[in-house]
C-alpha cells in the first residue's frame, strides 16, 4: 500500500481515486477565459454582481471597533451617489470584532463572517482551534473561515486535516463552513485539487484559496482546479459546495474574468453569493469606478469613494 494510501481516513476513498491535474490543460482553458468579452449591458450586470459576492474584510492587528464599524457602513452604502447598486454579502473580522459587527449591521441582511482556527498559519492545538471556533459564533458570526492545517497536509496526515474540519464544522453549529486551503503554499495544483476534495468530504460548506496574507494567493489556474472539484463533488454526491476566491484579486476586469469561468465550469446556479465570494475588499473601489464609466462614460477619481 502507499504512503498516501495508508494515511487515508477511512470514510475518504475518494481521495485516493484523485486523478492528476493536467496543467497544461488548465492554462489553456484559463487562457481561453480571459480572452472573452463582456458586452455593455452585460458588463453592468456582472459588475453588479461581483458586488454583490465580496466579503468585505478587515484582518489586521490594529483593528478597532471605530474602523470595522466604518467598514460596515461601507458594506450598507457602497456609493450612494450610484442608484441601484446591491450590498456586499459578508463582513469579515477576527473572532473579537464579530459583536461589534453584528450591532453595526443590525437590520440588515449582510451576513457576518469570522475567521478562526489561530488564522492566517493554523499552527494551534484542535482544542484552541475549536475554542476560537465557538466563541465567534456565540458572538454572531454566520460564517466561519478556518484554515487548514499545511504541515500536517504537505507531509502527507490527512487524517489529522480530515478530523480536524469534521470538528470543526461540529463547532460551527449553525454557521456556514468556509475551508482555507492556502493554496499559494500547497504548491501544485495536484495538492489543490486533493485538498479540495478532502474538505468537501469533511464537510466544508464552502472551500476557499486563500488566507490573503501570502503570495500568490487566488489565480485563475487554482480557482479552476477548485471550481472542478467542486462540479465532480456535486455530480458523484448530489451536494453543492460554494467556492471563495481570496486575495489579489483588486481589478473588475480580474472579477469578470473569474465570472466567466465560474458560469462557464459550474453553471448558471453557481452565479449567486450564496455560492461564489470574491475575498478582496480593494476590488469594490475599481468596480464602482467601471460602473460610473460605464454610467457616464468617463472614470471619476479614486477620492469620490470611501477608503476601507
Amino acid at each position: 500500500m502507499s504512503a498516501i494510501a495508508s494515511s487515508l481516513p477511512p470514510q475518504l476513498p475518494a481521495l485516493d481515486r484523485v486523478t492528476r491535474v493536467d496543467e497544461v490543460g488548465v492554462e489553456e482553458r484559463v487562457a481561453r477565459f480571459c480572452s472573452r468579452s463582456v458586452k455593455q449591458e452585460s458588463k453592468v450586470h456582472a459588475l453588479k454582481l461581483a458586488l454583490s459576492m465580496i466579503d468585505l474584510t478587515t484582518l489586521e492587528g490594529q483593528d478597532t471597533c471605530g474602523k470595522v464599524t466604518q467598514l460596515c457602513q461601507k458594506a450598507m452604502h457602497l456609493h450612494d451617489a450610484l442608484p441601484g447598486l446591491p450590498h456586499v454579502a459578508a463582513v469579515c473580522v477576527y473572532p473579537t470584532m464579530v459583536r461589534v459587527a453584528r450591532q453595526a449591521l443590525r437590520g440588515h441582511d449582510i451576513k457576518v463572517a469570522s475567521v478562526a482556527t489561530a488564522f492566517p498559519s493554523g499552527m494551534a492545538p484542535l482544542s484552541v482551534k475549536l475554542a476560537e471556533t465557538r466563541v465567534a459564533v456565540e458572538e454572531g458570526a454566520d460564517e466561519v473561515d478556518m484554515v487548514i492545517s499545511r504541515g500536517a497536509f504537505l507531509q502527507g496526515d490527512y487524517s489529522q486535516v480530515f478530523d480536524e474540519i469534521i470538528a470543526v464544522k461540529e463547532a460551527c453549529g449553525r454557521a456556514h463552513l468556509k475551508v482555507i486551503l492556502e493554496t499559494g503554499e500547497l504548491g501544485t495544483l495536484d495538492r489543490v485539487r486533493r485538498a479540495s476534495v478532502l474538505a468537501m468530504h469533511a464537510g466544508a460548506d464552502f472551500i476557499k484559496t486563500s488566507t490573503g496574507k501570502i503570495q500568490p494567493a487566488a489565480t485563475l489556474p487554482v480557482t479552476l482546479v477548485m471550481l472542478q472539484a467542486i462540479r465532480d463533488h456535486y455530480q458523484a454526491t448530489g451536494r453543492r459546495v460554494g467556492m471563495k476566491a481570496a486575495g489579489g484579486i483588486a481589478k473588475a476586469k480580474q472579477a469578470l474574468q473569474y465570472l466567466v469561468m465560474l458560469r462557464e465550469t459550474l453553471g448558471e446556479g453557481w452565479l449567486t453569493a450564496e455560492w461564489f465570494r470574491f475575498g478582496a475588499s480593494s476590488l469594490v473601489n475599481d468596480v464602482l469606478m467601471q460602473l460610473e464609466k460605464q454610467r457616464t462614460g468617463v472614470y471619476q477619481s479614486a477620492d469620490y469613494f470611501s477608503r476601507d
